[in-house]
């Protein structure tokens, strides 16, 4: 079936629709006649043999003056896994737009025409969503684990303008700008009606939403060759890029771009998926020995800052130290916490249980060094471990209150 999209059509937000595959991968393109059917029948061709879930192409032609859409037609009477959709203006992000609304694949991703990335690294890239893993995956050209082939002038860009986003926006991902994504379905649905940018700076916006809301990004690094005929104007895309993150900036400071209420329906999301082993009993399973092992810790600290320091120092020093470590342990491994969210507030409830706890300890060990100012260290450890059993369960409920 041949689609044609308008603006209007691309800027709809995205409609709940049954899942009839299970990954759709897009291709976008503007004025690519002579890449276009060799790409797509090597990506097609590759796919039907080493990926083992459903598929299809999509070839979203952005406006194409030369042959390229009568290509795309031709692709798709040809290869039963290839749609082809036409949209009337221009605008890498208004493609990707136009054809993840339209989508009917749990899981959408794209990829240049040129196939730069190699194709080995496609099943890494959906597995994560596939599993429900994570919640959008990008290929990065820059972890140690990549193997980049590209000009110096290019390899600077795109080096700077990372930087530049982590300096301005403070974005932890590593590589913005390389044209091979993917997320689920369900997340684009809800994060496309943030994103206002069509153009180059769309997937850079899309991923700094993504992180602000607390979802999952997963890094695959990849082995990348430079197009030397890309059509891309560095220049003008730099200052697109330079605008938008002014642009994005002020959005995320004034609280334009709704991502708290974005935020909480994740949150709510994530607690109706949790399994049994999440609920009170599997928590305080996991809470215990975790404790057990901030216990065992907390001792190692203690002793060994106990040969140089008072009973109160070491006690105080050890205590926070493990303190910190252990609220940050249990928010993802026994609430099930992940992202920023929360992050600030989850931590200041652990130290408040850590003021409790040091309230027990300290008090323990004055009221054994007031009644028996002769007990060794044996008598200190066993009161200290008492102290410990009821502070950890003071713990365990003001974490669990605070994360729900």
């Amino acid at each position: 079936m041949i689609m044609t999209a308008h603006l209007d059509d691309a800027a709809r937000p995205m409609q709940q629709s049954k899942i009839t595959t299970a990954v759709e991968l897009v291709i976008p393109v503007y004025n690519e006649e002579a890449e276009l059917a060799r790409s797509v029948i090597r990506l097609d061709a590759y796919l039907q043999n080493e990926l083992p879930y459903s598929y299809c192409i999509k070839i979203a032609d952005n406006a194409s003056t030369d042959g390229t859409w009568a290509i795309a037609e031709e692709l798709q009477r040809q290869l039963p896994t290839v749609h082809a959709l036409h949209l009337d203006q221009k605008g890498r992000g208004r493609a990707l737009r136009a054809a993840w609304s339209a989508s009917q694949a749990a899981v959408v991703g794209y990829m240049d025409v040129d196939l730069s990335t190699d194709l080995r690294a496609i099943l890494p890239l959906l597995a994560p969503l596939l599993s429900n893993h994570s919640d959008l995956a990008i290929g990065t050209r820059l972890s140690r684990g990549s193997r980049v082939i590209r000009g110096p002038k290019r390899e600077f860009i795109s080096r700077s303008y990372n930087l530049l986003l982590r300096g301005s926006l403070s974005a932890s991902f590593s590589d913005a700008q390389c044209g091979f994504k993917a997320l689920r379905r369900d997340v684009a649905e809800r994060l496309l009606p943030l994103v206002e940018d069509n153009s180059w700076f769309f997937d850079t916006e899309l991923l700094v939403i993504a992180e602000r809301v607390g979802l999952r990004i997963h890094e695959v690094p990849v082995d990348w060759t430079d197009d030397p005929d890309s059509r891309v104007d560095i220049v003008a895309t730099a200052a697109e890029d330079v605008r938008g993150i002014t642009r994005l900036g002020r959005g995320l400071l004034s609280g334009r771009i709704p991502i708290d209420g974005v935020r909480e329906e994740f949150l709510r999301r994530d607690d109706r998926s949790r399994m049994p082993g999440d609920s009170l009993f599997g928590q305080l399973i996991k809470f215990g020995f975790i404790g057990v092992l901030s216990t065992l810790a907390y001792l190692v600290v203690y002793l060994l800052l106990r040969t140089a320091v008072d009973a109160q120092v070491a006690n105080l020093t050890a205590l926070l130290i493990t303190a910190i470590a252990n609220t940050a342990t249990n928010r993802r491994l026994t609430f099930g916490v992940r992202g920023r969210a929360g992050l600030v507030k989850h931590h200041v409830g652990g130290l408040i249980a850590f003021g409790i706890g040091l309230g027990l300890t300290s008090g323990s060990l004055a009221i054994v060094h007031h009644s028996a100012p002769g007990a060794g260290r044996i008598v200190e450890v066993v009161v200290l471990v008492a102290a410990n059993a009821v502070s950890t369960l003071i713990r365990f409920l003001t974490l669990r209150r605070m994360m729900r």
